[in-house]
């Protein structure tokens, strides 16, 4: 298990391994081949990003037992798309448009591909895999499937700072088999196993690799478990993710 962080140490962005409570600087990127360059810094001194830059964000819905309650399950992963400019770092400001009125929070896993996937059968899928991180599905309800939704999800899915990522991308953990929790003010509100996944990684990266060619750095938000509810001004979120850590951003 090695984990990858992407962070500001001056005003230099920098990879780097993160043992502990130190970064050991790399260089030559994540999914390429990378050495390291023997500099390292302490945690405290480096400001933590969103730990890669996709091309394209995918999310997963309704892909939870728990959060699908007495729905039909559905037959196939419902993906949609987050635009890149939704991305928002580590301990970064969640943005609630003065106009919405119902912007929730979702704790998911999110698979980071490391290498091109196109047509991938499902027992190789995982080969495409470089690891996982945290991430929030920021959702406006209302725009979603209330009274003032849309033809498509860009804005309630979309909006700036409505996809927090991080803190670190994880290699070597076993996706099925992680607990996922989300808090919000401290209170635990959302606490699930990923292997209550209805989709699996594997069938994600499988299904969408058929019709659009992931690229390196892309991810995947894979759904989230539970119930959720409104955020407000103030509030604090944090999702954890067994094995990665925390990803905990505040809103205004």
């Amino acid at each position: 298990m090695t984990k990858f962080i992407r962070y500001r140490h001056n005003s230099t962005i920098s990879y780097g391994i993160l043992d502990g409570e130190t970064v050991r600087q790399i260089e030559g990127g994540l999914f390429d081949s990378h050495r390291e360059t023997g500099i390292t810094l302490r945690l405290s001194e480096v400001k933590l990003l969103y730990p890669c830059e996709p091309s394209k964000i995918l999310a997963v819905g309704l892909n939870y037992g728990s959060h699908l309650g007495d729905r039909q399950r559905p037959e196939k992963p419902g993906i949609f798309y987050k635009p890149v400019t939704a991305l928002l770092d580590p301990e970064e400001k969640i943005i609630i448009p003065r106009d919405a009125t119902n912007v929730h929070y979702e704790g998911e896993l999110v698979i980071v591909i490391g290498k091109k996937a196109k047509d991938v059968p499902q027992e190789r899928a995982l080969e495409s895999m470089f690891g996982v991180t945290c991430g929030n599905d920021v959702s406006e309800r209302e725009w979603q499937g209330g009274a003032q939704k849309d033809l498509q999800w860009w804005r309630a899915k979309g909006c700036d700072t409505f996809a927090p990522l991080g803190p670190a991308v994880v290699t070597g953990l076993d996706c099925g088999k992680l607990m996922l929790e989300t808090r919000l003010n401290g209170e635990v509100v959302q606490r699930q196993c990923t292997s209550d996944m209805i989709f699996d990684c594997a069938t994600i990266i499988a299904w969408i690799s058929r019709y659009v060619t992931l690229l390196p750095g892309d991810v995947i938000y894979t759904g989230t478990p539970g119930k959720t509810r409104n955020m407000k001004s103030g509030d604090v979120v944090e999702v954890e993710l067994e094995g990665v850590g925390v990803l905990r951003n505040s809103v205004a």
